[in-house]
């Protein structure tokens, strides 16, 4: 917020310099960041406020803060609008008498969005400049004066950080006021010299009068019912909105203003009185006229002000301070919680500018924030409790080591793609999970696979003139609609590596697999292929312990065209929870053998639809006894095998714990296990 130093010093005893002013309001947690010094010598300065204390939002409010830090006394601004109206009654005896209840009516619809509406009269004003005093605050801080009506609202919104309005009494359509949800489509001109009428909706809480809207409740007035040279009775609002409506209504709107910035942050019904008697006070001593007796209100009873304790004793050994209860009570009312002591316990009754105080631990906070960090006593020596690692962070930390050790690159890519992109790769019974903000551009869906940012990232190094084979991963969220509209997302991990020869692509990249399943689980990963889609094609789904973790395939022209990639890839993603959730693998510690093993190779013709995986389901699942492992050693299609068969060569180890194994015995097993072989896959045993 942008201060006035000379302004802040009008509320208090003895002037501060603006060295000290920022010093102090440093130290109690609002941080200086910047001061100018203007041609007539005055000094602005920035101080930064944190969202909870909307109550530093205003001159008033820093200098209370000020005050309570610096041993100052606080000197409340004057607001006696009773007496100015008998001061004025001599030249209006007739309107002085008139209630304001006569003039104007008020109605509130909607007591949660406006918890508390107040309006007051004020007849024969004299719209003009505004005095020099007035505006000379008001230039301090960067505003405009543009007259002593509109200049006296501005002066109390920056002194005691509560919002209000002047409306033109001729304007308000029956002399009514009424606070109400928009109609659909009803039409809203706002102030302000650029300004165009906006299409309203039921969602926002509009002030209007008999006909029409005159306000954006808690954001902007209106233009229609602006106070104008000609205006001469003017109804005065003060009043207090839900700041979850004020925002809404702000950011549907694209219009933001000083008033929606505070009620934003809260303000409390219990200031409404305050602020009407000071812009009363202001306008008729700088634009004169009579006001109307009494005020027009509608809304809920305003709650009685929160009750907090705090125990002393707590205190202290919250704060590791030796502090007596005398200081205590004393800092808090400086700060004006009205404390009472009653033997270790202090009940304070908060003052309805800190809506930020619920618990006894915020009055703790406000101690130490006043009397200073260096009361806190400096420990000579730090307690360290070592915690365990977390362990799907450190089996995340395995997954990149692994994969950066075969060269493949992580990538950090965005959340947000584009609609093409998002329809691409989201799978069936599946769509996309767009978001409603205008700031996302061209890419208004979150990513529903890693492949898409992954395919980009490819790209863009293309473009830029990088050359040779890339590998690239990314560990990150991915998010969909699931057939009923449910919101999933999940963590994945993708995979991309360029292709030059079909047949070596996918087995580099199915070994890369293979490694991650031995570290991360210690068990193999199973490869069985699944139904093309226009993603990848062909595709295989990845599978360990039998559940399904994810895919691999090639990737087809239709995915590689969203963002322009001619040559061929291949690709894998993989649900990082069903992977992570083998860790930590078990290992079970085994004596290396005593008795010297047996390897057989077996050259088997099948069909050339028949896959490894089937090939070692047969084996594994018929087990010869004295197998002890069997492993792939390589595929061969030539003029022996024929056009439609393929020769799979697999090696088998035998070997007995306790014995050295015969030859024969040997044999026997091998011829059982190829029977099974030629019943099952009808594969022959190649010469």
């Amino acid at each position: 917020m942008r201060t006035s130093v000379r302004w802040i010093n009008d509320y208090l005893d003895r002037p501060a310099s603006a060295e000290e002013q920022a010093d102090a309001l440093t130290a109690v947690g609002l941080n200086f960041d910047g001061r100018e010094t203007l041609p007539d010598g005055a000094i602005w300065q920035e101080i930064e406020t944190t969202s909870n204390r909307g109550d530093c939002l205003c001159h008033f409010g820093l200098a209370r803060e000020l005050a309570a830090k610096t041993k100052r006394t606080l000197i409340a601004p004057r607001t006696s609008p009773a007496g100015a109206a008998k001061q004025n009654a001599s030249t209006m005896s007739n309107v002085a008498a008139q209630h304001c209840a006569d003039v104007i009516s008020v109605s509130n619809e909607d007591h949660e969005a406006c918890p508390r509406y107040s309006a007051r009269v004020i007849r024969g004003v004299k719209v003009g400049p505004s005095p020099e005093w007035l505006q000379e605050r008001l230039r301090d801080v960067g505003q405009i004066p543009r007259n002593n009506i509109v200049d006296c609202t501005n002066f109390v919104l920056l002194e005691l950080g509560h919002p209000t309005h002047v409306f033109d009494l001729s304007t308000l359509s029956g002399g009514q006021i009424h606070v109400r949800r928009a109609r659909v489509k009803e039409m809203f001109l706002p102030l302000g010299d650029q300004a165009v009428a906006i299409e309203l909706c039921p969602a926002d809480l509009v002030i209007a009068d008999g006909e029409k809207p005159v306000a954006l409740a808690g954001v902007k007035g209106g233009a229609l019912s602006a106070v104008r040279e000609s205006t001469t009775d003017i109804v005065l609002e003060t009043a207090t909105f839900n700041p979850m409506q004020v925002r809404a209504s702000s950011r549907r709107h694209k219009i933001a203003s000083d008033s929606s910035k505070r009620f934003e942050r809260g303000v409390h019904p219990a200031s409404i009185a305050g602020a009407a008697a000071r812009l009363a006070d202001l306008i008729m001593q700088t634009a004169g006229g009579t006001l109307c007796d009494g005020v027009v209100e509608a809304g809920a009873a305003i709650a009685p002000l929160k009750k907090v304790s705090m125990r002393c004793d707590r205190c202290r050994k919250v704060l590791g301070a030796d502090i007596s209860n005398q200081e205590i009570l004393h800092t808090l009312q400086t700060l004006g919680f009205f404390p009472q002591l009653q033997g270790d316990l202090i009940e304070c009754t908060v003052p309805a500018q800190r809506m930020d105080i619920e618990r006894e631990v915020d009055l703790i906070e406000e101690i130490i924030r006043l009397l200073g960090l260096e009361r806190v006593p400096m420990g000579e020596s730090i307690q360290i409790r070592t915690a365990a690692p977390d362990a799907k962070v450190e089996a995340a930390e395995r997954v990149r080591d692994t994969l950066a050790g075969m060269d493949f690159v992580e990538c950090v890519t965005h959340a947000l793609i584009s609609d093409s992109a998002a329809n691409a790769f989201v799978h069936a019974h599946q769509s996309a999970l767009r978001i409603e903000d205008e700031r996302a551009g061209g890419t208004p869906c979150l990513r529903p696979s890693i492949v898409p940012g992954l395919l980009a990232t490819r790209k863009l190094n293309e473009d830029r003139g990088a050359t040779g084979a890339m590998r690239l991963f990314e560990i990150a969220s991915i998010f969909h609609l699931d057939a009923t509209k449910q919101h999933h997302e999940s963590v994945s991990l993708g995979m991309i590596a360029d292709v030059e020869r079909d047949d070596l692509g996918y087995r580099a990249l199915r070994g890369v697999i293979e490694r991650l399943a031995h570290e991360i689980a210690a068990k193999p990963a199973m490869f069985t292929p699944c139904v093309s889609d226009a993603v990848m094609h062909p595709a295989a789904t990845i599978e360990i312990d039998g559940v399904t973790i994810g895919r691999i395939g090639f990737l087809t022209r239709t995915a590689r065209s969203t963002v322009g990639i001619e040559k061929p890839m291949i690709a894998a993603e993989i649900a990082l929870d069903l992977l992570l959730a083998h860790w930590p693998p078990e290992r079970p510690a085994a004596m290396l053998p005593s008795m010297p093993s047996v390897e057989r190779d077996l050259s088997l013709i099948v069909d050339n639809d028949k896959t490894w995986a089937q090939v070692e389901r047969v084996v594994l699942g018929n087990r010869p006894a004295h197998l002890e492992s069997m492993s792939f050693t390589g595929v061969y299609k030539g003029k022996q095998t024929g056009a439609d068969k393929k020769s799979v060569t697999l090696r088998l180890v035998f070997r007995d714990a306790t014995r050295t194994l015969r030859r024969e015995e040997i044999d026997i097993e091998v011829q059982e296990l190829v029977n099974v072989l030629q019943k099952e896959l009808a594969a022959e045993l190649r010469a």
